[in-house]
């Protein structure tokens, strides 16, 4: 309708200037699409604008064509407006749908819970709550898809596994402390020897006075350290291998442990094939007859089976009847 207006406006402008109502409603029509349309654009500017201030609309040619072009995108914009609105509108209706249809379901949830809850048993009751309390204790998460009890007995194992492997450890930690504590306290009592025999050395230096006397204690305390000096050389080379001895790892520690357990195995299976000969003599030819004297009570019995079986046989079998010739 606008471009219509606009059409008659140019051929009416092409004519002579003459007054007609006409005219008039024309250029009044174009006057408040003007209006509208700069109030449209200075809304838009307005609402672009990012420090603040108002900016305004800059300068362009006024005539039918832009006035043309400036409705159409004015129309355009009030269309995608107001299909922007309706799907607001929509999406913000289905996101109350999910809302109250989630409420719903927990409400529902919530209320087939205290039931189950208030119509337990004591036994049910128990469980629950240990269930519960397991849970907590094994930090399953309550976002997981299914609490059950299965999954707690996995969780518990796995936990019971931990703790075994954290108590294998650390016995092997106080295995080797209680090694580094005995090869420590040895050298302390090797180091404090030393230590109190030079002590010695020097109180005896200095509580000497005569030179004859200190010559003499000199020449003893030589003969002394002399006849001591294999034993101070047995005390360093022990000393020395201690210094030297290679740590024990962890590894070495399963390992002895795993042979350990191994030989324990074999002795076990040992002692169960030396349990069968439990009842033997302890003499080797006694033991022989001991064991030949079974073997023929053995066969006798295996005879006297084989005897009451044929004679069962023949007990239960049917008496074919001969035929006459």
């Amino acid at each position: 309708m606008a471009h219509r207006r606009l059409q008659r406006e140019e051929a009416l402008s092409q004519q002579p200037a003459i007054f007609s109502p006409s005219l008039a409603r024309a250029a009044a029509s174009t006057a408040k699409d003007w209006a509208y349309v700069d109030a449209w654009l200075k809304h838009k500017y307005a609402s672009a604008s990012v420090s603040g201030s108002t900016a305004a609309v800059p300068p362009f040619e006024r005539n039918a064509d832009t006035l043309h072009m400036l409705l159409a995108l004015v129309a355009a914009n009030e269309a995608a407006d107001e299909e922007r609105d309706l799907l607001t509108r929509v999406e913000r209706a289905a996101l109350d749908e999910v809302r109250a249809v989630n409420a719903a379901k927990e409400a529902r949830r919530a209320d087939l819970l205290a039931a189950i809850e208030d119509n337990l048993s004591r036994e049910g009751r128990t469980a629950l709550d240990a269930m519960a309390g397991m849970a907590a204790e094994l930090g399953v998460a309550d976002t997981e898809a299914a609490i059950t009890p299965e999954l707690l007995a996995s969780r518990f194992v796995e936990l019971q596994a931990s703790a075994v492997e954290v108590d294998r450890a650390t016995a092997r930690v106080e295995v080797l402390h209680e090694h580094i504590r005995r090869e420590t306290a040895r050298i302390t009592d090797l180091v404090d020897a030393i230590r109190q025999q030079q002590q010695q050395a020097l109180q005896e230096q200095e509580h000497s006075k005569q030179p004859g006397q200190r010559d003499n204690d000199l020449e003893h305390k030589i003969d002394t350290m002399q006849a001591r000096l294999p034993q101070l050389e047995k005390q360093a080379s022990v000393l020395n291998k201690v210094s030297q001895m290679p740590t024990v790892t962890v590894d070495e520690v399963k390992h002895d442990e795993d042979e350990y357990l191994r030989v324990l195995a074999r002795k076990k299976e040992l002692d169960a094939r030396v349990k069968a000969f439990a009842g033997l003599p302890p003499d080797v030819e006694a033991a022989r007859v001991e064991l030949e004297n079974l073997r023929a009570e053995l066969r006798s019995m295996t005879d006297r089976r084989d005897h009451d079986f044929e004679k069962l046989v023949e007990r239960e079998s049917p008496v074919k009847p001969r035929r006459r010739m």
